[in-house]
Parts: C-alpha cells; sequence; structure tokens
C-alpha cells in the first residue's frame, strides 16, 4: 500500500508520520472545501451557468473521491449497452495524464499514445470502436464535435465535479470496500465533494465488495445498483485471450500505475497468484525505459512473470512482455433500475427513422 493510500483510506490508527502529515495538509483541505462549496452554491443560485448542447443527450459517469472508484468499466459497461440499443455513442473525456490540452479524437489503428490522450480513454477506444472517444480540457467543446460527428448521446467521464456542461443524468460510482475513505476533503483525505453532494445525483453505482465498510448515507429516493468488477479473462504477452486460471500457482512481479495498487494486490492474491513482489507507480504514471528495464531484471531473477492491469498496460509498449488481467462488469441489483434510466431518454438517444 501506497504511503497515500494510507493516508487516504486508513485501517488503523494512523502512524505519528501520517498524522504529522495530516497536520500540515488540514488547512490547504479546508480552503479546497470552501471552494467547492462556493463553486457549488453559484451553480445553483444561477451565477454560475451549464451550458448544454442542443441535439445530445448527456450522461455524466463520476465519483465523490480521487479516482478508484471504478468509473471507467461503469463507461465501458454503458458505452456497450447504449450501443446495443442503437445510440450513437460518445464518450467525452478530460484525458488525465496527457501532455496536450488539445482537442483531439482518438482513434486507430494506428492508435495514438497514451501520452497523447491518456491512457483511460485509449483503453475505452480500443476497446469499442464503434464509440467516438474524445478527449480536451474543454468538455463543452468536446460534446459539440461529438454531436457535429453525429453523435445521439455523450457519456462524460469523471464527470460529477465538471458542472460547466448541463446533463440529463448524473451517475455517481462509490466503492464498498473503501467509501469515503477517512472522509476528509483533497488533499488530506480523498473526497472532491462531501457525501451531501448526492443530492445531485440521478443513480448512485455502488461496486460491491467481499467486506464493505459503513457507507454515508444518501438521499431517500435515489435511484440504486449493485454491481461487481471483477476480473474476467487475462492477456498473455503475445496478446492471447486467456483463461484467469492460468494465474494460479504463477509466480507473479505486480505492477501498476492505478488510484489505489493494493485493490489489485488484493485481485492477484484471490486469482491464485503466486506473488513475488507488487510495485506501485502514481495513477496514471508514465513508464521510463529504466523503470521497465528494472522490472524485467528483477522479474527475471524472481523466475516470475510481469503482470499489470488493462489500463496499465495501454501505457507500455506493445512489445512489453506483461500478462494482463481484464476487467468485466456485472450487474448484481437494479438491472430494471438501470435499463429505466437508459430507456427513459430513448427517443432522443435512438436514431431518428
Amino acid at each position: 500500500m501506497s504511503w497515500l493510500e494510507a493516508l487516504w483510506y486508513p485501517s488503523g490508527q494512523a502512524s505519528l508520520g501520517a498524522q504529522a502529515l495530516g497536520a500540515t495538509l488540514a488547512p490547504v483541505a479546508g480552503c479546497f472545501r470552501a471552494g467547492v462549496a462556493a463553486r457549488n452554491f453559484l451553480f445553483e443560485k444561477g451565477v454560475l451557468a451549464a451550458e448544454t448542447v442542443e441535439g445530445l443527450r448527456i450522461l455524466s459517469v463520476g465519483n465523490l473521491t480521487a479516482g478508484g472508484a471504478g468509473k471507467t468499466p461503469v463507461v465501458a459497461f454503458l458505452a456497450e449497452r447504449l450501443l446495443g440499443a442503437g445510440a450513437k455513442v460518445a464518450i467525452l473525456s478530460r484525458g488525465h495524464g496527457r501532455r496536450d490540452r488539445g482537442l483531439l479524437r482518438v482513434v486507430g489503428p494506428p492508435w495514438p499514445s497514451a501520452e497523447e490522450v491518456g491512457d483511460e480513454p485509449l483503453l475505452l477506444a480500443r476497446r469499442h470502436p464503434g464509440v467516438q472517444v474524445w478527449v480536451g480540457a474543454n468538455r463543452v467543446s468536446l460534446a459539440r464535435q461529438a454531436r457535429s460527428a453525429g453523435a445521439t448521446v455523450a457519456l462524460l467521464d469523471d464527470g460529477f465535479q465538471h458542472r460547466r456542461l448541463a446533463r440529463d443524468e448524473d451517475v455517481v460510482v462509490l466503492d464498498e470496500a473503501v467509501g469515503l475513505g477517512s472522509g476528509r476533503a483533497l488533499p488530506w483525505g480523498p473526497l472532491r465533494e462531501p457525501a451531501a453532494a448526492l443530492g445531485r445525483a440521478s443513480l448512485l453505482w455502488l461496486r460491491v465488495a467481499h467486506r464493505p465498510v459503513p457507507l454515508p448515507p444518501w438521499p431517500s429516493g435515489l435511484r440504486t445498483v449493485r454491481a461487481r468488477h471483477a476480473p474476467v479473462d487475462l492477456l498473455g504477452p503475445g496478446g492471447a485471450v486467456l483463461p484467469l486460471s492460468r494465474l494460479r500457482g504463477l509466480r507473479v512481479l505486480a505492477f501498476c500505475g492505478i488510484a489505489r495498487p493494493s485493490a489489485f494486490q488484493r485481485t492477484l492474491h484471490e486469482l491464485g497468484a503466486e506473488l513475488t513482489a507488487m510495485q506501485g507507480f502514481s495513477d496514471h504514471h508514465l513508464f521510463r525505459a529504466s523503470e521497465l528495464t528494472g522490472l524485467r531484471a528483477r522479474a527475471a531473477a524472481a523466475g516470475a512473470e510481469l503482470v499489470t492491469t488493462e489500463k496499465d498496460a495501454v501505457r507500455l509498449p506493445a512489445d512489453f512482455p506483461a500478462w494482463v488481467v481484464r476487467l468485466g462488469v456485472v450487474i448484481l441489483q437494479g438491472e430494471a433500475t438501470l435499463q429505466g434510466l437508459l430507456e427513459g431518454h430513448a427517443a432522443s438517444l435512438l436514431p431518428k427513422r
């Protein structure tokens, strides 16, 4: 577990070092919380107004915490559902971690690099070639470009706090394994907004966990879906799709650059892999050649295979010899609720005849 994960999602009594760090971050967190409250107040009073893009339905998918809730699999799942209904779908993303802030559509092959477009947009574009994927800092402009390119519905990735673009639905993802963590605002804790912000949500998407933590109360009447985010298969080093059983008893050296590396470590243990080491990097980390050389050397010395996540895999060279664990989504409760949310916009989502 990284020091940041330990600070944001404490499992017990905080260390003296964490307490000292918290004392320095508390004033910054207070300023952040006040800034968020002031901005939300201005939107609620109409001083700041959200912009509507005519002819395009907007479904936002976001969370209350800074990463790690499982938002990207939800976006992928909803994109697939909407495609199946005949909608012309776009995904709008800031492209976190990319070097360029300009507006760009993610198309391939050949695919752009994660450095150009961000890892999550690249993953989504490669997984769903029938979906328009747009990246850029100005998501109102992205929405207009998507509409001009024929989209009828857009999924606003990580959009709950992006209130400049008006939306028809707000889906908020919450992971039962960690809830709201320490309950503190950034950077002292993981919260972008307090739990009261759920009052703006249309649907609460709960990612179920074997050991759920206490969750905050949410508004009565808020529609809820419970879903399992679980591994579905593997990609071998040569790109072949393999069953998860291939990991059982396999000596592996795991590495990832995600918000909560411990979640990936726990997944590998549950799949029966023999974990020799776990190397965590910062979320959306762009791997340097020297780091990849070091990982290969450590794995060879341990007689282990390298294994990583699908999101990390798009930031690796195509010939890097790593096993990739791919996730999927299974709805456990609330299927009718979810279908109702999507069908509620059917007249607008489906192409005109």
